[in-house]
Protein backbone atom coordinates (compact mmCIF):
# COMPACT_ATOMS: atom_id res chain seq x y z
CA UNK A 1 0.00 0.00 0.00
CA UNK A 2 3.15 2.35 0.06
CA UNK A 3 1.89 3.80 -3.19
CA UNK A 4 -1.81 4.51 -2.64
CA UNK A 5 -3.10 7.70 -0.70
CA UNK A 6 -4.10 8.63 2.47
CA UNK A 7 -7.75 8.01 1.93
CA UNK A 8 -6.86 5.04 1.20
CA UNK A 9 -4.97 3.46 3.92
CA UNK A 10 -6.92 5.17 6.38
CA UNK A 11 -9.59 3.07 5.01
CA UNK A 12 -8.13 0.06 3.89
CA UNK A 13 -4.03 -0.46 5.70
CA UNK A 14 -3.40 -3.10 8.65
CA UNK A 15 -5.65 -5.80 8.21
CA UNK A 16 -6.71 -7.68 4.65
CA UNK A 17 -9.36 -10.19 4.88
CA UNK A 18 -8.90 -13.46 3.30
CA UNK A 19 -11.68 -15.30 1.79
CA UNK A 20 -15.07 -15.61 4.05
CA UNK A 21 -13.04 -13.78 6.67
CA UNK A 22 -14.66 -10.79 9.10
CA UNK A 23 -14.85 -7.48 6.79
CA UNK A 24 -14.35 -5.34 9.67
CA UNK A 25 -11.26 -6.08 11.87
CA UNK A 26 -12.40 -8.61 14.50
CA UNK A 27 -11.79 -7.95 18.27
CA UNK A 28 -9.96 -10.58 19.69
CA UNK A 29 -10.99 -10.23 23.54
CA UNK A 30 -8.78 -12.78 24.74
CA UNK A 31 -6.44 -12.29 27.58
CA UNK A 32 -4.09 -16.27 26.31
CA UNK A 33 -3.52 -17.88 23.48
CA UNK A 34 -3.68 -21.90 22.93
CA UNK A 35 -0.89 -23.68 21.23
CA UNK A 36 -0.72 -27.55 20.72
CA UNK A 37 2.73 -27.73 22.14
CA UNK A 38 5.04 -26.35 25.22
CA UNK A 39 7.59 -26.30 22.38
CA UNK A 40 5.62 -23.89 20.23
CA UNK A 41 5.32 -21.69 23.23
CA UNK A 42 8.65 -21.53 24.33
CA UNK A 43 10.23 -20.53 20.33
CA UNK A 44 7.61 -17.52 20.95
CA UNK A 45 8.41 -16.42 24.69
CA UNK A 46 12.41 -16.96 22.85
CA UNK A 47 11.71 -14.28 19.99
CA UNK A 48 12.53 -17.08 17.56
CA UNK A 49 8.66 -17.69 16.15
CA UNK A 50 5.95 -14.69 15.34
CA UNK A 51 2.69 -15.29 17.19
CA UNK A 52 0.68 -14.46 20.60
CA UNK A 53 0.29 -15.73 24.17
CA UNK A 54 -0.74 -13.16 25.94
CA UNK A 55 -2.18 -10.03 25.89
CA UNK A 56 -0.30 -7.64 27.98
CA UNK A 57 2.72 -8.12 25.67
CA UNK A 58 0.91 -7.87 21.97
CA UNK A 59 -2.69 -8.62 20.45
CA UNK A 60 -3.80 -9.36 17.00
CA UNK A 61 -6.58 -6.66 17.07
CA UNK A 62 -4.26 -3.65 18.35
CA UNK A 63 -1.28 -5.09 15.91
CA UNK A 64 -3.87 -4.59 12.90
CA UNK A 65 -4.74 -1.09 14.20
CA UNK A 66 -0.93 -0.15 14.91
CA UNK A 67 0.25 -1.43 11.30
CA UNK A 68 -2.69 1.06 9.64
CA UNK A 69 -0.87 3.86 11.94
CA UNK A 70 2.58 3.08 10.29
CA UNK A 71 1.08 2.92 6.92
CA UNK A 72 -0.18 6.32 7.53
CA UNK A 73 3.20 7.63 9.03
CA UNK A 74 5.50 5.80 6.36
CA UNK A 75 6.72 3.82 9.00
CA UNK A 76 8.02 0.47 9.31
CA UNK A 77 6.93 -0.60 12.48
CA UNK A 78 3.76 0.50 14.97
CA UNK A 79 2.80 -0.72 18.55
CA UNK A 80 -0.46 0.72 20.78
CA UNK A 81 -0.16 1.89 24.18
CA UNK A 82 -2.88 2.39 26.87
CA UNK A 83 -2.20 6.06 26.30
CA UNK A 84 -0.54 9.05 25.12
CA UNK A 85 1.11 9.49 28.24
CA UNK A 86 2.64 5.71 28.56
CA UNK A 87 3.61 5.96 24.19
CA UNK A 88 5.72 8.70 25.53
CA UNK A 89 7.18 7.28 28.39
CA UNK A 90 8.13 3.96 26.15
CA UNK A 91 9.25 5.57 23.10
CA UNK A 92 11.96 7.43 25.25
CA UNK A 93 12.66 4.85 28.15
CA UNK A 94 13.10 2.64 25.25
CA UNK A 95 16.69 3.93 24.58
CA UNK A 96 16.85 5.73 27.69
CA UNK A 97 17.90 4.28 31.59
CA UNK A 98 19.25 5.82 34.37
CA UNK A 99 22.15 8.09 33.91
CA UNK A 100 20.57 9.19 30.56
CA UNK A 101 19.71 12.28 29.47
CA UNK A 102 16.99 13.83 26.95
CA UNK A 103 17.34 17.65 25.23
CA UNK A 104 13.25 18.11 24.93
CA UNK A 105 11.71 21.56 23.52
CA UNK A 106 10.15 23.46 26.40
CA UNK A 107 7.09 24.00 24.09
CA UNK A 108 5.00 20.71 25.12
CA UNK A 109 2.01 19.51 26.78
CA UNK A 110 2.46 19.77 30.91
CA UNK A 111 1.94 16.15 31.42
CA UNK A 112 4.71 15.35 29.28
CA UNK A 113 6.62 18.00 30.55
CA UNK A 114 6.18 16.77 34.10
CA UNK A 115 6.74 12.76 33.09
CA UNK A 116 10.16 14.34 31.51
CA UNK A 117 11.10 16.90 34.05
CA UNK A 118 9.71 15.21 37.43
CA UNK A 119 9.03 11.60 36.85
CA UNK A 120 11.97 9.92 34.86
CA UNK A 121 14.05 12.15 37.01
CA UNK A 122 13.36 10.01 39.86
CA UNK A 123 14.77 7.06 37.45
CA UNK A 124 17.69 8.98 37.20
CA UNK A 125 17.37 10.39 33.57
CA UNK A 126 17.95 13.85 33.70
CA UNK A 127 16.81 16.54 31.00
CA UNK A 128 17.44 19.54 29.60
CA UNK A 129 14.88 21.83 27.50
CA UNK A 130 15.32 24.54 24.59
CA UNK A 131 13.27 26.47 23.08
CA UNK A 132 11.38 25.68 20.12
CA UNK A 133 12.41 28.89 18.67
CA UNK A 134 16.39 28.62 20.20
CA UNK A 135 19.10 29.21 17.55
CA UNK A 136 21.22 26.29 16.24
CA UNK A 137 23.86 27.13 18.34
CA UNK A 138 21.73 26.95 21.67
CA UNK A 139 20.35 23.40 20.34
CA UNK A 140 23.71 22.00 20.13
CA UNK A 141 24.86 23.38 23.71
CA UNK A 142 22.19 21.55 25.45
CA UNK A 143 23.48 18.19 24.49
CA UNK A 144 25.84 16.33 26.69
CA UNK A 145 27.72 13.09 26.40
CA UNK A 146 24.90 10.92 27.79
CA UNK A 147 21.91 12.27 26.00
CA UNK A 148 20.38 9.53 23.88
CA UNK A 149 17.55 11.69 23.13
CA UNK A 150 15.46 14.45 21.24
CA UNK A 151 12.18 15.26 21.81
CA UNK A 152 9.62 17.73 20.82
CA UNK A 153 5.83 18.14 19.71
CA UNK A 154 5.05 19.07 16.08
CA UNK A 155 2.27 21.70 17.33
CA UNK A 156 2.15 22.04 21.13
CA UNK A 157 -0.54 21.66 23.19
CA UNK A 158 -1.92 24.55 24.53
CA UNK A 159 0.65 26.75 23.23
CA UNK A 160 0.52 25.96 19.27
CA UNK A 161 4.14 26.12 18.95
CA UNK A 162 5.48 24.77 15.55
CA UNK A 163 8.57 22.61 15.89
CA UNK A 164 11.22 23.00 13.46
CA UNK A 165 11.78 19.26 12.89
CA UNK A 166 14.47 19.73 10.35
CA UNK A 167 16.55 21.45 12.71
CA UNK A 168 15.91 19.71 15.76
CA UNK A 169 16.92 16.37 13.60
CA UNK A 170 20.12 17.94 12.19
CA UNK A 171 21.39 18.43 15.49
CA UNK A 172 20.14 14.87 16.93
CA UNK A 173 21.54 13.50 14.12
CA UNK A 174 25.02 15.36 14.30
CA UNK A 175 25.31 14.22 18.34
CA UNK A 176 24.28 10.20 17.09
CA UNK A 177 21.10 10.21 18.90
CA UNK A 178 17.52 9.96 17.54
CA UNK A 179 14.46 12.07 17.35
CA UNK A 180 10.88 11.69 18.77
CA UNK A 181 7.99 14.10 17.64
CA UNK A 182 4.37 13.67 19.05
CA UNK A 183 2.87 13.84 16.05
CA UNK A 184 -0.55 14.33 18.14
CA UNK A 185 -2.33 17.25 17.14
CA UNK A 186 -1.59 17.78 13.18
CA UNK A 187 -2.19 13.99 12.53
CA UNK A 188 0.05 12.09 9.86
CA UNK A 189 -2.78 13.78 7.54
CA UNK A 190 -1.37 17.18 8.05
CA UNK A 191 2.50 16.52 8.76
CA UNK A 192 4.15 13.15 8.71
CA UNK A 193 7.19 14.24 10.66
CA UNK A 194 9.76 11.30 9.29
CA UNK A 195 9.97 13.05 5.62
CA UNK A 196 11.64 16.03 7.69
CA UNK A 197 14.47 13.79 9.54
CA UNK A 198 12.19 12.38 12.70
CA UNK A 199 13.33 9.31 13.52
CA UNK A 200 10.38 8.37 16.03
CA UNK A 201 6.71 9.61 15.99
CA UNK A 202 4.08 9.08 19.33
CA UNK A 203 0.45 9.95 19.02
CA UNK A 204 -2.23 10.01 21.40
CA UNK A 205 -4.49 8.32 19.53
CA UNK A 206 -7.23 9.51 22.34
CA UNK A 207 -7.19 12.68 20.43
CA UNK A 208 -7.97 13.43 16.54
CA UNK A 209 -7.06 9.77 15.38
CA UNK A 210 -9.81 8.26 17.82
CA UNK A 211 -12.09 11.68 17.08
CA UNK A 212 -15.12 10.96 19.30
CA UNK A 213 -13.92 11.10 22.65
CA UNK A 214 -14.52 7.74 22.71
CA UNK A 215 -11.19 5.38 23.67
CA UNK A 216 -8.28 6.51 25.59
CA UNK A 217 -5.01 4.92 23.77
CA UNK A 218 -1.48 6.15 22.75
CA UNK A 219 0.66 4.89 19.80
CA UNK A 220 4.54 4.58 18.34
CA UNK A 221 5.74 4.71 15.29
CA UNK A 222 9.58 3.67 14.01
CA UNK A 223 10.84 4.95 10.94
CA UNK A 224 13.29 2.32 10.81
CA UNK A 225 15.67 5.05 9.69
CA UNK A 226 18.26 5.46 12.81
CA UNK A 227 21.42 2.86 12.43
CA UNK A 228 21.81 1.82 16.54
CA UNK A 229 25.19 0.20 15.47
CA UNK A 230 26.36 2.86 13.90
CA UNK A 231 25.99 4.43 17.56
CA UNK A 232 26.29 1.38 19.64
CA UNK A 233 28.03 2.33 22.80
CA UNK A 234 24.92 5.11 23.47
CA UNK A 235 22.30 2.12 23.00
CA UNK A 236 23.29 -0.89 24.40
CA UNK A 237 19.68 -2.19 25.10
CA UNK A 238 19.62 -2.47 21.43
CA UNK A 239 23.34 -3.52 20.56
CA UNK A 240 24.40 -5.35 23.66
CA UNK A 241 23.00 -9.27 24.36
CA UNK A 242 19.74 -8.97 26.29
CA UNK A 243 20.22 -11.60 29.04
CA UNK A 244 16.05 -11.79 29.56
CA UNK A 245 15.67 -13.32 26.34
CA UNK A 246 18.65 -15.41 26.10
CA UNK A 247 21.06 -12.88 24.43
CA UNK A 248 19.56 -11.61 22.05
CA UNK A 249 20.49 -8.75 20.09
CA UNK A 250 17.77 -6.51 19.08
CA UNK A 251 19.40 -4.91 16.32
CA UNK A 252 21.46 -7.97 15.11
CA UNK A 253 18.48 -10.12 15.03
CA UNK A 254 15.55 -7.42 14.48
CA UNK A 255 16.96 -4.77 11.87
CA UNK A 256 14.95 -2.21 11.34
CA UNK A 257 11.99 -3.84 13.28
CA UNK A 258 14.32 -3.80 16.51
CA UNK A 259 13.29 -0.87 18.17
CA UNK A 260 9.66 -1.64 18.20
CA UNK A 261 10.10 -5.20 18.76
CA UNK A 262 12.38 -4.16 22.07
CA UNK A 263 9.67 -2.28 23.25
CA UNK A 264 7.24 -4.87 22.81
CA UNK A 265 9.11 -7.43 24.34
CA UNK A 266 10.89 -5.98 26.99
CA UNK A 267 8.81 -2.99 28.02
CA UNK A 268 5.35 -4.28 27.56
CA UNK A 269 5.85 -7.28 29.01
CA UNK A 270 7.23 -5.88 32.38
CA UNK A 271 5.08 -2.92 32.58
CA UNK A 272 2.02 -3.77 30.77
CA UNK A 273 0.49 -0.48 29.43
CA UNK A 274 -1.41 -2.15 26.73
CA UNK A 275 -4.58 -0.50 24.73
CA UNK A 276 -7.59 -2.86 24.95
CA UNK A 277 -8.95 -4.42 21.75
CA UNK A 278 -12.12 -3.05 22.25
CA UNK A 279 -10.38 0.84 21.98
CA UNK A 280 -8.47 -0.40 19.36
CA UNK A 281 -11.10 -1.44 17.60
CA UNK A 282 -12.86 2.05 18.40
CA UNK A 283 -9.35 3.65 17.21
CA UNK A 284 -9.79 1.74 14.03
CA UNK A 285 -13.15 3.43 13.39
CA UNK A 286 -11.75 6.54 13.35
CA UNK A 287 -8.96 6.43 11.98
CA UNK A 288 -11.18 5.57 8.71
CA UNK A 289 -12.34 8.91 8.56
CA UNK A 290 -9.35 10.57 9.41
CA UNK A 291 -8.77 12.01 6.43
CA UNK A 292 -11.83 13.19 5.95
CA UNK A 293 -12.36 15.04 10.21
CA UNK A 294 -8.79 16.56 9.48
CA UNK A 295 -9.42 19.40 6.84
CA UNK A 296 -12.82 19.99 8.53
CA UNK A 297 -10.68 20.39 11.94
CA UNK A 298 -8.58 22.78 10.36
CA UNK A 299 -10.94 24.79 8.33
CA UNK A 300 -12.81 25.48 11.49
CA UNK A 301 -9.57 26.19 13.53
CA UNK A 302 -8.70 29.06 11.30
CA UNK A 303 -11.95 30.58 10.66
CA UNK A 304 -12.44 30.71 14.39
CA UNK A 305 -8.90 32.12 14.45
CA UNK A 306 -9.66 34.51 12.10
CA UNK A 307 -12.53 35.87 13.96
CA UNK A 308 -10.94 35.88 17.05
CA UNK A 309 -7.90 37.92 16.64
CA UNK A 310 -10.33 40.53 14.46
CA UNK A 311 -12.26 41.03 18.06
CA UNK A 312 -11.00 44.20 19.78
CA UNK A 313 -11.88 42.30 23.08
CA UNK A 314 -9.14 39.81 22.40
CA UNK A 315 -5.80 40.37 23.52
CA UNK A 316 -3.80 37.36 21.66
CA UNK A 317 -4.61 34.54 19.59
CA UNK A 318 -1.98 31.72 18.86
CA UNK A 319 -2.78 29.64 15.89
CA UNK A 320 -0.09 28.69 13.20
CA UNK A 321 -2.85 29.00 10.23
CA UNK A 322 -3.12 32.92 10.86
CA UNK A 323 -0.25 35.21 8.73
CA UNK A 324 0.46 36.95 11.58
CA UNK A 325 1.27 34.26 14.08
CA UNK A 326 5.29 33.96 14.87
CA UNK A 327 4.79 30.32 13.46
CA UNK A 328 3.35 30.80 10.52
CA UNK A 329 6.03 30.88 7.93
CA UNK A 330 7.36 27.12 9.84
CA UNK A 331 3.41 25.93 9.41
CA UNK A 332 3.48 26.58 6.18
CA UNK A 333 6.97 24.71 5.35
CA UNK A 334 5.55 21.79 7.36
CA UNK A 335 1.87 21.61 7.79
CA UNK A 336 0.79 23.59 4.36
CA UNK A 337 -2.49 21.98 4.17
CA UNK A 338 -3.54 22.91 7.17
CA UNK A 339 -2.64 22.19 10.95
CA UNK A 340 -5.46 21.25 13.54
CA UNK A 341 -8.83 22.43 15.18
CA UNK A 342 -6.99 24.05 18.39
CA UNK A 343 -6.86 27.37 18.79
CA UNK A 344 -5.63 29.35 21.85
CA UNK A 345 -6.39 32.88 22.90
CA UNK A 346 -6.11 35.48 25.42
CA UNK A 347 -9.43 37.96 26.13
CA UNK A 348 -8.74 41.94 27.93
CA UNK A 349 -9.57 41.32 31.57
CA UNK A 350 -7.33 37.81 32.08
CA UNK A 351 -8.36 35.76 34.24
CA UNK A 352 -11.89 37.11 35.17
CA UNK A 353 -12.89 37.33 31.99
CA UNK A 354 -11.52 34.10 30.79
CA UNK A 355 -13.87 32.58 33.41
CA UNK A 356 -17.07 35.37 32.57
CA UNK A 357 -16.68 33.94 29.24
CA UNK A 358 -16.18 30.33 29.87
CA UNK A 359 -20.03 30.52 31.82
CA UNK A 360 -21.43 31.65 28.74
CA UNK A 361 -20.29 29.24 26.46
CA UNK A 362 -23.87 26.98 24.62
CA UNK A 363 -21.88 24.99 22.01
CA UNK A 364 -18.54 24.57 23.17
CA UNK A 365 -18.43 22.27 26.29
CA UNK A 366 -16.23 22.48 29.06
CA UNK A 367 -13.82 19.89 29.31
CA UNK A 368 -10.54 18.40 29.69
CA UNK A 369 -10.72 16.60 25.95
CA UNK A 370 -9.37 18.07 23.05
CA UNK A 371 -9.67 17.36 19.21
CA UNK A 372 -12.27 15.55 18.89
CA UNK A 373 -15.54 15.83 16.77
CA UNK A 374 -17.53 18.40 19.23
CA UNK A 375 -15.95 21.57 20.39
CA UNK A 376 -14.63 21.91 23.43
CA UNK A 377 -13.03 24.71 25.56
CA UNK A 378 -10.68 24.84 28.52
CA UNK A 379 -8.76 27.50 31.09
CA UNK A 380 -5.53 26.03 31.83
CA UNK A 381 -5.25 27.90 34.78
CA UNK A 382 -8.75 27.19 36.26
CA UNK A 383 -8.19 23.24 35.21
CA UNK A 384 -4.83 21.16 33.93
CA UNK A 385 -2.16 23.95 34.92
CA UNK A 386 -4.13 25.33 38.65
CA UNK A 387 -1.62 24.01 40.83
CA UNK A 388 0.43 26.99 38.94
CA UNK A 389 0.24 30.62 40.54
CA UNK A 390 0.17 33.42 37.67
CA UNK A 391 4.02 34.14 37.89
CA UNK A 392 4.36 30.68 37.36
CA UNK A 393 2.13 29.94 34.37
CA UNK A 394 3.81 33.25 32.53
CA UNK A 395 7.33 31.30 32.77
CA UNK A 396 5.37 28.37 31.20
CA UNK A 397 3.60 30.74 28.64
CA UNK A 398 0.52 30.14 29.68
CA UNK A 399 -1.11 32.99 30.81
CA UNK A 400 -3.83 32.76 33.84
CA UNK A 401 -6.13 34.19 31.02
CA UNK A 402 -5.37 31.94 28.30
CA UNK A 403 -8.42 29.93 26.33
CA UNK A 404 -7.52 26.65 24.70
CA UNK A 405 -11.03 26.07 22.07
CA UNK A 406 -10.56 22.82 20.00
CA UNK A 407 -13.08 22.96 17.23
CA UNK A 408 -14.92 20.02 16.26
CA UNK A 409 -16.64 19.20 13.19
CA UNK A 410 -20.09 21.78 13.63
CA UNK A 411 -20.96 24.34 11.44
CA UNK A 412 -18.14 27.32 11.77
CA UNK A 413 -20.91 29.84 11.96
CA UNK A 414 -22.36 28.47 14.85
CA UNK A 415 -18.98 28.03 16.46
CA UNK A 416 -18.38 31.54 15.60
CA UNK A 417 -21.73 32.72 16.88
CA UNK A 418 -21.46 31.19 19.97
CA UNK A 419 -17.83 32.58 20.73
CA UNK A 420 -19.18 36.09 20.10
CA UNK A 421 -22.15 36.27 22.85
CA UNK A 422 -19.75 34.57 25.01
CA UNK A 423 -16.87 37.47 24.66
CA UNK A 424 -19.75 40.29 24.64
CA UNK A 425 -22.17 38.87 27.08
Amino acid sequence: MDNQGMGTKCVQAGYQPGNGEPRQIPIIQSTTFKYDSSEEMGRLFDLEAEGYFYSRLQNPTNDQVAAKIAALEGGVAGMLTSSGQAANFFALFNICEAGSHIVSSSSIYGGTFNLISVTMAKMGIEATFVSPDCTEEELDAAFRENTRAVFGETIANPTLTVLDIEKFAKAAHEHGVPLIVDNTFPTPIHCRPFAWGADIVTHSTTKYMDGHGAAVGGAIVDSGNFDWMAHAAKFPGLTQPDESYHGIVYAKRFGKQAYITKATAQLMRDLGCIQSPQNAFYLNLGLESLHVRMPRHAQNGLAVAEFLASHPQVKQVHYPGLSGDPYFALAQKYLPNGSCGVVSFELEGGREAASSFMRRLKVAAIETHVADARTCCLNPATSTHRQMNDEQLAEAGIPAGLIRISCGLEDKDDLIADLRQAIEG
